[in-house]
């Protein structure tokens, strides 16, 4: 059975170490941008994008904007969860 010295095996694997982490940090600026890019909207930067990239790697990834409902979308949503309020007190009693 052959025996591996761990110079030169140290030396490659430390040097292919380094090249992944290279890597990494591109793929995760390339992520940052495309996020960026899918957060905007009629040409400008979401602000979430705008503090993802001006913080850097370490931006929480869950900043995201608030949803707005219009008027209409209240009064039915308000609508339904009465009518299942009311369903649920007459079936109680």
């Amino acid at each position: 059975m052959a025996k591996y010295s761990s110079g030169p095996n140290r030396e490659i694997l430390e040097a292919a170490l380094q090249g992944l982490e290279a890597q990494r940090q591109k793929l995760e600026e390339q992520i940052t941008q495309v996020r960026g890019m899918l957060g905007r909207r009629a040409g400008r930067p979401s602000k979430s994008a705008q503090a993802a990239s001006s913080a850097g790697a370490g931006a929480p990834a869950g900043a995201r904007r608030k949803r707005v409902l219009s008027p209409e979308a209240r009064k039915r949503i308000a609508a339904a969860q009465k009518k299942r309020w009311a369903a649920f007190r007459k079936k109680q009693g």
